[in-house]
């Protein structure tokens, strides 16, 4: 007989969800999995693949007793096609465990060692009753005495509450749809402690993590409370970098146009106003973490509780080799050689779009001098920005006050934040294009935003679908990830994780900004739907609001023609924006006057034609 032999038997067949139990306060849910392959190594010796990873443990429930230990390993990757790497490097997981016997018709669960570093601290901690758990697909048991035809094993997986029916995608790129699916499951598995937490070597809320994680969280499901939750503990627990406070403001404002709801922004209002880091600036706008104005006074009112806590402007992460320690790939780091001066461009480029997004939150507010402040505000900074941190001669901005260098972050920014006066949108970009991937798995939010808001939807769609080298998303499913890495690959941060729900930017941009999908009034009253499908032939996708699900189709019939469908919920419209050079255009088989830039769209189906 063949060393590996392939057990097929009805307790495969039944693959996916088949139990669900809500744990209390948090609405963390386990869902018990079951195997899509289990294989035959030696007479005792068993490997288990479970299809994808999730933070959890195993159950096994057996029919007949044994009296003997059995051994298990659980892990994230594999060292060769049946054994899990039992020394996988970086911060990707391997445990090992052992049951003393199993009892017939008795579940149980083997405990593992914690990570004291996942498990202390600032972390957040899972409740006792779950016992430790780590992120896994796969699980060898060895010393199985018994027929593997009479155990039940599942994976127990961990996870907030989710409706994996609420959002779907598709498209004539298969390698979209897999990054996209790749995304949404990050989304779903990385919920497990009911906040928006960096990954599983520190189990801690950064706000730009949460950020990303929250957009895409929005994009594949209408549940809000976890974003909520972790915004909440943000405004008492901020972290050191000057830009991930930039981040709150972000998150509040997000959260407020997805759901409509104000009592956040009231209830933290004055918060929000400080973690614009206002106090910062000088006479010119521009804000410096390096302020004098930077007191402990003022950091203890900002959440800091360490009398020596200090903010650092991070502009990307990992930073370079030199300021590591760390062999990288890339010398530089995730910064593009970045110069980082007390007055920088990505800082301010933050501190404009802050600037801008209080304006709209006092006006929503009813706080008319408020938002009046802060538009002026806004302006001058937009103002000095342009004026000060932007090289005429070179087309394109500085990295900060008295720089020469130009980095790809001191552009994607400003492009991705609406500070490029129309004349230089092109040279800017032009640049920006240049550059590649130069930036982390983070920073590519920002670039396809900046990219997608500026005309560039053919290029920001390749990056998304790239497969050439390693610096995308279709290299974290080629080495064996079903979650979106903390960096493009483990020579770019040797500590990194394989469960990390900062890259998941294609999925919020898919739906975002090539579909175009988005709230143009608070709590979707009004959607924005401007697609941007460059490359594709057909797509579609469904996506949540607080009223229900959107649903869009995209066909090419030929090179001059274009035909949607769109369903809007009851209770909403939408206002589907029309491409720039077109000839004519038909709405439900009716022939449309172009006299505005968008159509109309009730709740319903619509049919729309295209003719260029």
């Amino acid at each position: 007989m063949n060393k590996y032999i392939l057990l097929l038997f009805t307790l495969i067949t039944f693959s996916g969800l088949d139990a669900q139990n809500s744990t209390k306060n948090l609405d963390l849910q386990t869902s018990l999995i079951q195997p899509q392959r289990i294989i035959k190594i030696s007479d005792s010796h068993y490997f288990i693949d479970f299809g994808k990873s999730f933070f959890g443990n195993i159950e096994i429930t057996s029919k007949t007793s044994q009296n003997d230990s059995l051994i298990f390993h659980l892990g994230e990757k594999l060292d060769d096609e049946f054994h899990i790497d039992r020394n996988p490097g970086a911060t990707i997981r391997y445990r090992t465990s052992k049951l003393n016997s199993l009892v017939a018709n008795q579940s149980a669960t083997p405990k593992m060692q914690p990570y004291k570093r996942n498990t202390t601290g600032a972390a957040i901690m899972l409740p006792d009753s779950i016992g430790v758990i780590i992120p896994f697909r796969y699980c060898e048991i060895e010393n199985l005495k018994i027929p593997i035809e009479s155990i039940v094993i599942k994976q127990k997986a961990l996870h907030f509450k989710f409706n994996d029916n609420a959002s779907s995608f598709s498209s004539s790129s298969p390698i979209m749809d897999s990054i996209w699916e790749l995304c949404k499951h990050t989304i779903k598995a990385t919920s497990f402690t009911g906040y928006y937490v960096d990954g599983d070597r520190e189990r801690i809320p950064y706000e730009a993590d949460a950020y990303i994680n929250q957009l895409s969280h929005y994009s594949v499901d209408n549940e809000y409370s976890m974003a909520r939750r972790t915004n909440a503990y943000f405004i008492d627990n901020p972290t050191w970098p000057t830009e991930w406070l930039l981040h709150t403001v972000l998150m509040f404002h997000a959260d407020y146009m997805y759901t409509g709801d104000i009592e956040p922004l009231k209830q933290n209002y004055e918060n929000l106003k400080l973690k614009t880091l206002m106090d910062l600036e000088r006479a010119d706008g521009l804000i410096s973490s390096k302020s004098p104005n930077l007191t402990k006074d003022l950091m203890s009112k900002l959440g800091f509780k360490k009398a020596n806590d200090k903010l650092k402007d991070i502009i990307d992460w990992p930073p370079a080799q030199k300021d590591t320690g760390w062999k990288l790939a890339t010398p530089e780091g995730e910064r593009d050689g970045y110069e980082i001066v007390d007055i920088n461009t990505a800082v301010n480029a933050f501190y404009y779009y802050n600037l801008k997004l209080m304006t709209e939150i006092a006006t929503v507010l009813n706080k008319t001098d408020d938002a009046e402040f802060y538009k002026k505000k806004a302006k001058l900074v937009k103002e000095t920005i342009n004026s000060k941190l932007f090289d005429a001669e070179k087309g394109y901005y500085i990295d900060g006050e008295g720089s020469t260098h130009s980095a790809l972050h001191a552009n994607m920014l400003p492009l991705a934040f609406d500070l490029v006066p129309e004349e230089h949108v092109s040279s800017v970009t032009k640049f920006v294009k240049s550059r590649g991937m130069a930036c982390s798995v983070y920073g590519a939010q920002y670039l396809l935003e900046g990219l997608y808001k500026n005309n560039e939807a053919e290029y920001a769609s390749s990056l998304i679908s790239s497969t050439t080298g390693d610096r995308n998303w279709w290299n974290m499913i080629k080495i064996g990830s079903t979650m979106t890495l903390e960096a493009w690959d483990v020579k770019y941060k040797p500590n990194s994780d394989w469960n990390h729900a900062w890259g998941t930017a294609p999925l919020n941009a898919i739906t975002r900004y090539m579909w175009g999908i988005k709230p143009k009034t608070a709590g979707f009253k009004v959607a924005e739907i401007n697609p941007q499908l460059a490359g594709l032939t057909f797509t579609s996708i469904k996506v949540p609001t607080k009223h229900g699900f959107i649903l869009a189709n995209y066909k090419k019939i030929s090179d001059k023609s274009d035909v949607y469908s769109v369903t809007i919920p009851e209770n909403m419209t939408a206002e589907f924006t029309l491409p720039k050079s077109i000839k004519k255009v038909s709405l439900d088989n009716k022939k449309v006057k172009i006299k505005t830039s968008f159509l109309t769209l009730e709740s319903g189906t619509h049919r729309i034609k295209i003719t260029y």
